[in-house]
């Protein structure tokens, strides 16, 4: 692994708003920036040549423009620009494998444009084995109200890699941490919650204490840290996605998952990047 942000840009909005949370990421992470940009297009000889040269030129000066940007927001940042051609998810998946962070651009829900949204990104997002942020484009969610980060948890399952990954983060940017684990209530109890709500009120307790000791030696090595955790009864898709308003960054995790094809994200990672307007980061827990 290289100490590197790695960024994927395609020329849309999407795309420049990732190249630019990337270069701020560098900063605070104080490693270079590596800008990217993928040539799907086929390499043939029915491609006539000034279409080539054109599309040579328009990757040059997106990559060039992109750079400049960053280095004139955050003087003093190394910043590396580079081009490939081949299959934009294998060749972005690579490149983050390499990174300590990759960031893509993302349309959420009804994207259909763009090599770094829909399939291509949630392929990088799927087969990784480093973290991938996701980053909407500037006019397509609100300004972060410093609500901080929100951590989504299942306190059933390791999950060592996404407390570093969040605990470093919330350091490094000075924002505070909300972990949020959701459950339900086993079959088993029926209806004693309809006759008894103290039952709810008492395993969400239990919960939450759990969750607090799952958290306790991170807060010792990141004392400065501002952390909160609850608890939450209900789908936890929906509960992260509703914290996700106006919060700065929400981190989840992807556990893995051997299937023949397809992306291997499940189903609370697809609806925080279909439908969260803050950037997402998906952390392979390994």
């Amino acid at each position: 692994m290289t100490p590197q942000v790695t960024v994927g840009l395609d020329g849309s909005e999407e795309s420049a708003a990732a190249a630019r949370w990337a270069a701020t990421e560098a900063v605070l992470r104080e490693v270079p920036l590596r800008l990217m940009h993928v040539d799907e297009w086929p390499s043939a000889p029915e491609i006539p040549e000034p279409y080539a040269r054109i599309q040579t030129e328009h990757a040059d000066a997106l990559l060039r423009d992109a750079a400049e940007e960053a280095r004139k927001e955050h003087p003093g940042l190394e910043v590396s620009a580079e081009r490939a051609h081949g299959r934009a998810a294998e060749i972005l998946t690579s490149a983050a494998n390499e990174a300590n962070l990759a960031v893509l651009g993302s349309r959420g829900l009804g994207g259909i444009l763009g090599f770094v949204v829909g399939s291509v990104s949630l392929a990088v997002v799927g087969a990784t084995r480093r973290p991938v942020a996701l980053v909407r484009a500037k006019g397509e969610r609100p300004a972060p109200r410093h609500a901080g980060i929100v951590v989504g948890v299942d306190i059933y399952h390791p999950c060592e890699t996404l407390l570093g990954f969040a605990f470093a983060e919330a350091a490094r940017t000075g924002l505070p941490l909300r972990f949020l684990h959701s459950w339900t209530l086993p079959a088993s109890y029926g209806y004693a919650t309809l006759a008894d709500a103290r039952v709810g009120e008492e395993l969400g307790d239990r919960l939450v204490g759990s969750l607090d000791d799952l958290l306790e030696p991170w807060r010792r090595r990141y004392p400065g840290v501002d952390v909160t955790a609850r608890a939450a009864m209900g789908p936890p898709a929906y509960h992260l996605v509703e914290a996700s308003q106006g919060a700065d960054l929400v981190i989840v995790g992807r556990r893995t998952r051997r299937v023949p094809v397809g992306t291997h994200l499940g189903h609370v990672a697809h609806a925080v990047i279909h439908h969260s307007p803050a950037p997402i980061a998906v952390v392979p827990l390994l």
